[in-house]
């Protein structure tokens, strides 16, 4: 698992609540994104961070229970793997340490130049988000 683990505050407004009264479960989605890429900015060289974008691949979002107007949500994300072009996320997004969410995602980063996939370097990996580097099936690099 990454040593570099990030989180954000989250700030729930009127809009993000729904029809039941709690946050709309598509906005979960939105602050699953907020947290990755504040983490990707985070560690990543600034050069590095420049020259690439990520685009999500899949998520896989188990809800526990709902937030509310007014509630005070952090999201906490870790880079667990990166395989090629791909990074593996596993973000808790949380009330006073209550999971509201658990969410197990696949990004693939992109060249922002061509727009075409582009591997995450062991380096990058290794040093700036604590991915410990090992040689498995298919190349991947994981924790």
């Amino acid at each position: 698992m990454s040593a570099n683990a990030h989180a954000i505050p989250i700030r729930i407004v009127p809009e993000d609540i729904d029809f039941m009264g709690h946050v709309n479960n598509a906005r979960y989605l939105n602050w699953v994104q907020d947290v990755v890429l504040a983490h990707w900015h985070r560690f990543a060289p600034a050069e590095t961070a420049a020259a690439h974008a990520w685009v999500a691949l899949k998520h896989e979002i188990t809800y526990r229970k709902p937030a509310f107007l007014g509630d005070d949500v952090i999201a906490r994300t870790v880079l667990e793997k990166v395989a090629g072009a791909r990074s593996f996320y596993n973000t808790v997004i949380e009330r006073g340490g209550e999971v509201l969410a658990e969410v197990q995602s696949m990004w693939c980063c992109l060249d922002s130049a061509t727009l075409r996939p582009a591997r995450i370097s062991r380096e990058i990996a290794e040093k700036y988000f604590g991915i410990i580097a090992g040689d498995r099936a298919k190349g991947e690099t994981s924790a």
